[in-house]
């Protein structure tokens, strides 16, 4: 029998065959990134902060003396703006007494949703390639970690594929829209395909939306939204993404009142409460006029045709984004079959660093994203510039 530990790992595919624990490819590829000078499009953490007002005000915040435990379900005023941020996006309208939840960022959202409502021996879905907390939560709970391949270029499911995931088994189907890594957006009929097979099965849906301003082509559908759905529907978001604040670490999530008490019940024991100044900044954020979340968008999308077109001049097969701060790009266009490979070779080679594709994936999904690399591209301008210029040159180094 594994240890709790060990299935956390495996879960996330940070657990050795030796079964001890190694370095994620993250810490290897910032290693690299800090040992050669190379510019970090790694991991995805933004390289300037977000608005000005909002820092100011958890310096007030801090001032006023907001320094001691938050309640347990977070503040008022973060809870009222999260329900009237729902409101005003997406015509949603969670009484924020009972049906909203204030988190230590999302992560802990999926993980407190998770580790609530899977069991040992249960089935929990997610799309493949997967953010590793997915896997490592599941592998906590002892269910199943059963997977629905998207498929290149677009990285949409096929709705075969996802229907014959479904089982007697399935307990909760873990839905990220906008899509880490792969920057997919799904359509309504690939939604609503979900909403109806976790009716059907009687599963509960857990969405992971923490990108849904960050989105370039059609607006942002949240699940929730759609028939069928708002009654077993947990909705995640945070901060972090929207405003350029991931180390304030203040997410929510907001559902119907049952299931978001018995999400409530895990998140007490894992960190009760946290961030009360920053939770009284976000609050203020969120009620920012639309042009703030419009312009991120556009500016985002910006950045993503800078990387993109460095990429494409290096002979690499792009797969543009539709949301997120990530772009697939396909090494086999330049001869290369292992993304792994040439990730630890890159920082050395042209200054770069990236993630390969499949780290967010199990066994088979590896091997079916073996080429693919995955590049963030929420940095300065002038640094993209110059990481697309050193791209460039790839294809004549290797």
């Amino acid at each position: 029998m594994t240890s709790p530990w060990q299935r956390t790992a495996a879960g996330a595919n940070v657990l050795g065959t030796d079964g001890r624990l190694g370095v994620t490819i993250f810490e290897e590829m910032t290693g690299l990134a800090v040992r050669t000078g190379a510019i970090n499009l790694g991991q995805g953490f933004p390289d300037e902060d977000g608005p000005a007002v909002m820092a100011e005000a958890a310096r007030r915040a801090i001032a006023e003396g907001s320094n001691q435990y938050a309640p347990g379900k977070g503040i008022p005023v973060l809870r009222t703006a999260v329900s009237a941020h729902q409101k005003r996006f997406y015509g949603l309208d969670p009484d924020p007494e009972s049906e909203v939840l204030i988190t230590t960022g999302a992560t802990e959202a999926i993980a407190a949703a998770v580790l609530a409502f899977a069991e040992p021996g249960d089935d929990v879905l997610t799309f493949e390639p997967f953010y590793d907390s997915y896997g490592a939560m599941i592998g906590l709970a002892g269910a199943n970690h059963v997977t629905v391949p998207l498929h290149a270029p677009r990285f949409q499911p096929d709705l075969a594929e996802l229907e014959a995931a479904f089982g007697p088994k399935t307990r909760v189907v873990i839905l990220n829209n906008p899509h880490n890594p792969t920057g997919a957006v799904f359509g309504p009929e690939v939604l609503q395909r979900v909403v109806d097979l976790a009716a059907e099965h009687d599963a509960i849906i857990v969405t992971d939306e923490v990108y849904e301003h960050l989105v370039f082509s059609r607006p942002h559908v949240p699940v929730a939204t759609l028939p069928g759905a708002a009654d077993r529907t947990l909705s995640i978001s945070s901060a972090g993404k929207t405003f350029s604040f991931t180390g304030w670490k203040v997410g929510w999530v907001t559902g119907p009142e049952d299931l978001v008490a018995k999400v409530r019940t895990i998140k007490q024991f894992l960190t009760y409460s946290s961030g009360t100044p920053f939770q009284a900044a976000v609050a203020h954020g969120l009620g920012l006029p639309d042009e703030f979340f419009t312009d991120a968008a556009d500016a985002l999308r910006r950045k993503r045709d800078i990387l993109a077109d460095g990429l494409r001049q290096a002979g690499l097969t792009v797969y543009l984004p539709d949301g997120t701060y990530f772009i697939t790009a396909d090494t086999a266009s330049i001869g290369f079959d292992n993304a792994l490979d040439l990730a630890r070779r890159l920082p050395e080679l042209v200054g770069v660093a990236a993630i390969p594709v499949s780290v967010f994936c199990h066994e088979e999904g590896a091997r079916r994203t073996r080429s693919l690399l995955r590049f963030a591209f929420c940095k300065r301008d002038n640094i993209l510039e110059e990481a697309a210029g050193r791209l460039a040159g790839l294809g004549e180094l290797v």
